[in-house]
């Protein structure tokens, strides 16, 4: 599922909003979820999950092309741990 896609199933399930006022809740919700991440914030969404940003240690990698070692800056990265309630869903479905 994309983003279009999830706009398309939130207006199926509201009719009475346009899909264009879906559309910009649904890129209200993200702007939203990625400003926090930036701010270094965390996300928790009950039963669905959580949102962090993690920050990786330096550290001396390796160029694949040439195979020369090169310096990793530290980096922030986001990160999903899923919720118990969603696992749980994921697990029995089949």
């Amino acid at each position: 599922m994309n983003k279009s896609d999830l706009v398309q199933v939130v207006s199926g399930r509201l009719p009475n909003l346009a899909a264009k006022d879906v559309e910009v809740i649904v890129n209200t919700i993200f702007d939203s979820m990625t400003q926090s991440l930036t701010d270094g914030d965390r996300i928790e969404i009950r039963g669905f999950g959580s949102f962090e940003v993690r920050v990786r240690k330096p550290r001396l990698g390796r160029n694949p092309k040439t195979g020369m070692s090169v310096q990793v800056t530290t980096r922030r990265v986001p990160f999903f741990k899923v919720g118990k309630e969603l696992k749980e869903k994921v697990n029995n479905h089949g």
